[in-house]
């Protein structure tokens, strides 16, 4: 069977399998519905297969459906590489860069490394999204990001590693607090307090909670916040404890009545990698991102 496919066809596909919903697929994808729906009804019949299961709450991907915007997503990848290529040769043509990383290098590293790099690179835009470590290598086998940033060393098929940043989760309590007389505790004895957390969609929130489940123990967050800071306010005002990277610890303990507690589990320190799907094929404005966080990776080793 001659099979032919059309760009638009693959772009509604992943749109409508990441929003779950043909209606916000088609938005994304410019379209109106009708006109979506029928696209999709064609695809399926020419492919002679169903690609969606519909129901009342939205649609979901069939096992051939997944398998199609998997290809999708890698020949939309390379469309986006070839676009990148050849962008120094055209006029008004603008780059895009996806990087997930988990949630210290989302919050320690990437928004001064970012700032350097979108100085000098005018025309590309950058995708950043916090996922977990397992999720990010993930993400780059996938083809959904181009960079990753991981606490993994391995992991994906034709995933290239290199080091990174190295940094430690410490616990982080009130100076008053029982803990606080302690230089180093095991995270077991933390969960009978009740914890400050990052909000439940970070990465780091659902490490702590699949730590604390290996255990056979269950952590409590009295409050959720959205960043490093605001969990070391709630900590200053005897919120509760919490457990964040010791850099972002260090900056606030000069200025709030906290002290830092390290803690004996091996998980506690985190080697940060870079992940790439075959760097060779990185369109170059991605390599020049990937050379930089390599710079920064030769800096950091030299203060660490």
């Amino acid at each position: 069977m001659a099979m032919h496919f059309d760009l638009t066809d693959m772009q509604l596909m992943v749109n409508v399998a990441t929003a779950q919903s043909m209606t916000r697929g088609a938005e994304r994808s410019f379209l109106s519905l009708p006109a979506a729906s029928n696209r999709v009804k064609n695809l399926e019949a020419h492919l002679g297969t169903a690609l969606f299961y519909r129901n009342s709450q939205g649609v979901t991907l069939t096992p051939s459906g997944e398998a199609f915007v998997r290809h999708a997503r890698v020949v939309l990848r390379q469309l986006e590489h070839l676009r990148g290529d050849i962008q120094e040769y055209a006029s008004g043509v603008k780059g895009r860069v996806r990087v997930c990383a988990n949630t210290t290098a989302m919050n320690e590293f990437m928004p001064n490394i970012l700032a350097a790099y979108l100085g000098a690179h005018r025309d590309v835009n950058v995708e950043l999204r916090e996922r977990l470590s397992y999720l990010v290598v993930k993400a780059v086998a996938d083809g959904s990001a181009d960079i990753g940033i991981t606490a993994q060393a391995g992991g994906g098929e034709n995933i290239e590693f290199l080091p990174y940043r190295s940094d430690r989760l410490v616990l982080v309590t009130h100076r008053d607090h029982p803990l606080a007389g302690s230089e180093a505790v095991d995270f077991d004895d933390t969960l009978t307090y009740d914890y400050v957390g990052l909000h439940e969609t970070s990465a780091i929130h659902a490490f702590l909670l699949q730590a604390a489940d290996d255990l056979g123990r269950v952590l409590r967050f009295r409050v959720e916040v959205s960043n490093f800071e605001a969990a070391c306010r709630m900590i200053a005002a005897h919120v509760g404890i919490g457990v964040i990277p010791e850099s972002a610890a260090r900056r606030y303990v000069k200025e709030m009545p906290l002290k830092i507690v390290s803690l004996n589990d091996s998980w506690a320190l985190r080697r940060l990698h870079i992940c790439v799907r075959q760097f060779d094929k990185l369109p170059v404005f991605a390599k020049e991102l990937v050379s930089l966080l390599v710079q920064d990776a030769a800096e950091g080793q030299k203060h660490e």
